[in-house]
């Protein structure tokens, strides 16, 4: 089935527009009287946070929960379910979740684009191990590849679609014929019967893809364009200006978690299949990769390009010509957290530290 451009985005738009942005007072705990005034202001203006992270999980939130490092915070987060993209901005228009952590980069913007006052103030996976695959013994090029074949991919993964047009193909709608399929496992199916000649997989189908005889990983999304920003830490405008403390906190709990990730990726697949209930050898064939990249910095240089690229291809309505998208990308925070994390841990671990300062210089300033 040929993707029809805009209409699935159309419709989910009106939807989100009509419900609007939710408050947050309910799960407002009021802090205990602070001993200081540095108490005072550290103190998180919002407890509870209402949290939504996909079927798929995020690796950081459980360790940072496993650990105690929310709790070092004063933070709890309450799980609010959502099996889809559409189903977590639907939850955060609606005022239902506070955050949402794996609803991906261009649903978010779209969203913004149609006029939900949303914020991205940090991130999940930087790059999200999503492999491109093909029959047995298809030779891969690059993306130059993909010009003039069927591809199962929808075009609103900005990373293909702006890689194209770095090649110099003005419409890359054009320049590739994009197939689009009710779920990964239909796209897959394709590509093993020759309906197409490539498909985009998603994170969770590396296991599946990696024990099949007549497919071949040809290479990863992360190859066709560099910190694309797989999963953006978006939450309504409101919650992020009412709770500046609260998203500091979160940043602070998450970067401590990035740390204990990359310094113990064997216990934290552990962690992530209980909690996600499954096994580790699942959560090791995404896990276990160099394309698969986790950090709470929220990237705004590639969130930037990414609003260019759906811009260009008609994936953001109308009314991003008069928003300028910077505005709804909160840097502040994140650094903050990380000024602070790095002069109380700091010295856990110095190279980590700089690292990440240097990260934030390059996908920020």
């Amino acid at each position: 089935m040929k993707v029809r451009i805009g209409l699935s985005i159309l419709a989910l738009t009106v939807m989100l527009t009509m419900a609007g942005c939710g408050g947050n007072s309910s799960n407002s705990t009021p802090a205990s009287t602070p001993k200081s005034t540095d108490a005072a202001k550290a103190a998180p203006e919002t407890s509870v946070v209402r949290w939504n992270y996909g079927t798929s999980g995020n690796v950081m939130v459980t360790i940072a929960e496993k650990k105690g490092y929310f709790k070092d915070e004063g933070i709890t987060l309450e799980m609010v379910p959502a099996t889809a993209n559409a189903d977590a901005m639907a939850l955060l228009a609606t005022g239902k979740a506070d955050v949402a952590s794996n609803a991906g980069t261009s649903n978010p913007l779209q969203q913004i684009a149609s006029g939900v006052d949303l914020t991205i103030f940090g991130g999940h996976m930087v790059d999200g191990s999503m492999p491109i695959v093909a029959r047995k013994g298809t030779k891969w090029n690059g993306v130059q590849d993909l010009i003039g074949k069927k591809f199962a991919c929808n075009p609103a993964y900005f990373a293909f679609t702006g890689a194209v047009m770095d090649l110099g193909y003005n419409d890359p709608l054009k320049a590739v014929e994009w197939v689009t399929y009710t779920n990964y496992n239909d796209a897959l199916a394709a590509v093993v019967r020759g309906e197409v000649d490539y498909a985009l997989m998603g994170t969770g189908q590396n296991y599946a893809v990696k024990n099949m005889k007549e497919i071949d990983i040809v290479a990863w999304q992360g190859d066709v364009m560099k910190n694309y920003s797989c999963c953006r830490l978006v939450a309504p405008t409101s919650f992020v200006k009412n709770n500046p403390n609260t998203v500091k906190g979160i940043m602070k709990a998450l970067i401590r978690a990035q740390r204990y990730y990359e310094a113990n990726k064997n216990e934290a697949i552990t962690l992530q299949a209980e909690n996600i209930k499954t096994s580790t050898e699942y959560v090791a064939a995404y896990m276990l990769n160099d394309n698969y990249v986790v950090s709470p910095d929220p990237l705004k240089n590639p969130v930037i390009r990414a609003w260019g690229i759906l811009d260009k291809t008609g994936f953001l309505n109308k009314k991003a010509k008069d928003i300028n998208i910077a505005d709804h990308i909160n840097t502040d925070l994140y650094k903050a957290a990380l000024d602070e994390v790095t002069a109380q841990y700091g010295s856990e671990d110095p190279e980590f530290y700089k690292k990440l300062q240097a990260f934030y210089q390059e996908n920020n300033s």
